[in-house]
This record gives structure tokens, C-alpha cells and sequence, in this order.
């Protein structure tokens, strides 16, 4: 693969991606704000040679960029990447989630990368909670839930997982199973996650985790879904609940 020498951004697709994708704020912020508000952006890539134009709407890409999704045939867990060749035109390069780039058939976009009864089935359906506290940024390791243990995407095989912010910017994190806790853990790497994401004591993150059981999982910071603060709610009723059934003696 040539190297980036355009300015870029990649973006992992979560699951209701088809309804648009948010511009990461750092490159928003250094090459589109203050651009035409109107003026959409031009797509291509190497599957055609047709144009997709999309609107963008603040720093999210919506109206066009289902039919663009849909074109490429784009699937949760997949990975695109953004490079921008100027005057809003961006060339978008697809990766399947173990970071192999889609070969697509010309003229026709039909992803090559495997026939459909070959194609590995990516898990992209669990979702957890993680809470940043003093000890586990002190033992640079964070446990996950013990129902971690029945996604598809985590095997007691499996050796690293890349944890994934909302900016779509990736951290290499060493994973583990305790046998004495019956339980994953995601290690060095997760102090440095929370250094660099400015994470304090006591703040929260929604994983969406998306694999496939053989390749490196994505650990991908859930946006601000419904579906995805669901487990906030039900962590402070859970909370609200305990305090209200707390008494003093």
C-alpha cells in the first residue's frame, strides 16, 4: 500500500454507520472548518470510476453517504480511510477488520477479499462497560465483565486488541484471561489510553467489540447511540439503586 502522504483520517464502521459518519475534530478542525458549508464532498475510489457527492452536516457526512456505503458494499467492522486530495474531493480506501484492503472487481463493485460462504463471520453485537478508576490506570489493567467470556470476538488465544476513540485514533493493548478471576483483561496499554484520551477517575466508556475470533479485535468507543447508553443507564440505575436501599446504622 502506497504511503499516506495526503492529510487522512480512518474511520471504523459501527453498527448504524449507513446514517452517517462523524469527521474526526482534529482534522475537522485543521482542514474543513470554515469550508462552504454547502459545498459537499466528492467520494471516489479505486472500485469505479464514478463520484459519490455526500453533504456534510457540522462534522458528520450524511444524505449520499448510505448510497456510498451501499455501493461498496460496506460492512460493520469494516475500516475506510479518508484521504483528502483537496477542494473537498476525498479518495476512500476500504479495509476488512484484520486491516486487508478490499479488492474490488472493475467495472462492477463486488468485493473480492472472499465468495460469501468463505467470508469469516464478524462478531459486532457486544457491547461493555468500562470505568476508569485510580487502581486499574495505576496497574495499567482493566478487567472485563466475566459475559465477556461468551463474544465471539475473544478467545483465550487471542494476545493484543486495538482500543479504538470516537476520532477513530487506535492504542495496541496487551489482552489476557486470569484463570484465578475467570475473566479478560486488557493490559499494557489501557494506562496509556486513558493518558492520552485525558480520561479521569471515574469516567465511562461503551466498547463495541467487532472480530471475528481469529484476527486482532477492535475495541471502538461507541458514539453517543441510544443503543450504546443503554449500559450507562442501567450502570447508574443500578447505582441509584444501591443508594436508595443503603442505610445507616
Amino acid at each position: 500500500m502506497e504511503t499516506l502522504r495526503e492529510p487522512h483520517f480512518f474511520k471504523p464502521l459501527l453498527p448504524g454507520f449507513h446514517s452517517g459518519v462523524a469527521i474526526p475534530l482534529d482534522f475537522y478542525s485543521k482542514h474543513i472548518q470554515g469550508a462552504e458549508i454547502n459545498k459537499p464532498w466528492k467520494l471516489r475510489s479505486d472500485a469505479s470510476d464514478q463520484i459519490w457527492e455526500v453533504i456534510r452536516e457540522g462534522r458528520t457526512l450524511t444524505k449520499g453517504w448510505k448510497e456510498f456505503t451501499e455501493a461498496h458494499d460496506l460492512r460493520i467492522g469494516d475500516i475506510v480511510i479518508f484521504k483528502y486530495e483537496g477542494d473537498m474531493v476525498f479518495h476512500v480506501t476500504p479495509f476488512v477488520p484484520s486491516c486487508c484492503e478490499i479488492q474490488y472487481t472493475h467495472p462492477h463493485i463486488v468485493k473480492e477479499e472472499a465468495d460469501a460462504d468463505d467470508a469469516p463471520t464478524f462478531s459486532y453485537d457486544y457491547c461493555f462497560l468500562a470505568e476508569v478508576t485510580a487502581t486499574n490506570q495505576k496497574d495499567d489493567k482493566m478487567f472485563l465483565h466475566v459475559e465477556a467470556m461468551r463474544c465471539g470476538a475473544l478467545n483465550q488465544q487471542c494476545k493484543e486488541v486495538k482500543l479504538v476513540n470516537k476520532e477513530g485514533k487506535s492504542w495496541t493493548a496487551r489482552f489476557g484471561f486470569s484463570e484465578s478471576d475467570g475473566a479478560y483483561y486488557i493490559s499494557r496499554g489501557w494506562r496509556k489510553f486513558c493518558r492520552d484520551n485525558r480520561c479521569t477517575n471515574g469516567d465511562l466508556f461503551v466498547f463495541n467489540v467487532v472480530g471475528d475470533g481469529t484476527t486482532t479485535p477492535l475495541l471502538c468507543v461507541c458514539p453517543e447511540r441510544k443503543e450504546c447508553t443503554e449500559l450507562l443507564i442501567n450502570h447508574f440505575s443500578r447505582i441509584d439503586g444501591s443508594i436508595a436501599f443503603t442505610s445507616r446504622n
